[in-house]
């Protein structure tokens, strides 16, 4: 079948049919990953009292089942088509948060964990191929960021919702899990119904569409859907990669630590209750937007200053994290956690991918940024279960906030050396 006769079986303007549903996909996604962390005191009066390292451990679980998946899941898209792996992933996504509904020990909160991070696993393969087929070039920025957005959106519904239905409203924890799973099986149902099901899908993302990406979330289908057909020919590790690699790895950890563990230690450490404890984590989602799309717009205008960009918004990043330790209220803090969402992970991401790609070989750049990728991805894994394991042995907190800065400072130095002594520039698109 010719483009010609694919694009005729779409209606007008579907791209941003697609669009709205994947910024919807991500909200919903978030609202997930975010609504735990509130609440995990009041989980343990059903399955008893844990340590802090098997709490985390909970979002350690999903997430070694959701980077686990993106490699699988990218074949699956480009051999039977987006929606066909969409649905049943996202119902099996729906069966991990219900059985975490119905968990009465940790274990079954576990396994319940990483059935969902399979099941969401399916989502970002899909997301980025019908994005990148259907938007047109000229509106890929704008459908990034809206998409992106829903991030945001996500992270602050679950994270003021769980706070606010379970301490506010003393309401079972499990209702929240019982919300999250009901917005699951509505996105099967308009999965269903608003995806047009091609038979023969364009999966080939391009080196556009990589660049256009504005998150963690939307780089990993890129590098997993053309990674098969993309082999890598030669500079995988040169130097400059490789410090990226261990700077995004720096800077998922730091990402990852907070919004895991900032809710449980505003509550146990600063003596902040209620719905005050997702609002506070919350301002980190809304500053997270205006900053991403100021700070590309910027490396856009200097592409030459990619480099100092990154390493401005990083250095800022570790100051904030660091400092947030020891800000004496909650409204001192609230301003620090809106300066880090407007300086830190969400802002520096699409500047740090664009940077990738400008230093990827042509021939490799969906495998070059699948590695990227892979060492971000896995701090989210070690993230959690290390900070609960810091919190149980030295019986606060903030030690485990002093080591995800410290880890983000060393990958900003290994960041700034070899761009400083790198002599070669890959050409700048």
């Amino acid at each position: 079948m010719s483009t010609l006769q694919n694009q005729s079986i779409y209606p007008p303007n579907y791209w941003k049919r697609v669009v709205f549903t994947f910024c919807m996909g991500w909200a919903i996604i978030w609202v997930y990953r975010s609504m735990l962390s509130p609440i995990y005191t009041e989980i343990q009066g059903t399955i008893g009292p844990q340590t802090n390292a098997a709490m985390g451990l909970i979002a350690s679980c999903y997430f070694f089942g959701y980077t686990a998946l993106q490699i699988p899941s990218g074949i699956l898209v480009d051999k039977f088509g987006q929606k066909k792996i969409l649905i049943p992933g996202f119902i099996v996504f729906a069966l991990g948060v219900l059985s975490i509904a119905f968990a009465q020990n940790l274990t079954m909160i576990y396994l319940g964990a990483v059935l969902a991070g399979v099941g969401c696993g399916t989502y970002y393969g899909a997301a980025f191929s019908l994005t990148a087929q259907h938007v047109p070039p000229e509106k890929k920025g704008i459908a990034t960021a809206i998409v992106n957005s829903g991030s945001a959106l996500g992270l602050i519904l679950g994270m003021t919702g769980s706070s606010f239905i379970v301490k506010q409203l003393n309401l079972p924890w499990q209702t929240m899990a019982f919300i999250s799973a009901g917005l699951i099986v509505f996105l099967v149902i308009w999965f269903a119904v608003m995806i047009v099901g091609a038979k023969n899908p364009q999966n080939v993302p391009t080196a556009q569409a990589a660049k256009t990406a504005g998150s963690d979330e939307t780089i990993e289908p890129l590098a997993q859907a053309a990674a098969e057909e993309n082999k890598p020919k030669k500079g995988l590790f040169r130097r400059e990669l490789v410090a990226s690699y261990i700077l995004y790895f720096s800077t998922c950890y730091a990402y990852y630590l907070i919004v895991t563990w900032l809710p449980k230690f505003l509550e146990s450490e600063r003596g902040i209750q209620g719905s005050m404890i997702g609002l506070i984590t919350s301002m980190i989602a809304v500053a997270a937007v205006p900053g991403a799309l100021f700070f590309a717009n910027m490396s856009d205008k200097k592409k030459h200053k990619k480099p100092q960009i990154i390493i401005g918004l990083e250095f800022s990043a570790f100051v904030l994290i660091a400092v947030s330790v020891f800000v004496p209220n909650a409204g001192l803090l609230a301003g620090v956690l809106l300066l880090y969402g407007f300086l830190g992970k969400l802002a520096v991401d699409p500047v740090l991918i664009s940077y990738i790609t400008d230093k990827a070989d042509s021939k490799s750049v969906a495998s070059t940024l699948g590695v990227f990728n892979f060492f971000g991805m896995s701090s989210s894994v070690v993230a959690p279960a290390l900070t609960g394991y810091i919190m149980d042995t030295t019986g606060s907190g903030e030690w485990g906030f002093y080591i995800g800065a410290i880890i983000l400072l060393v990958g900003t130095v290994i960041f700034t050396v070899i761009s400083v002594t790198s002599k070669k520039t890959v050409g700048v698109s």
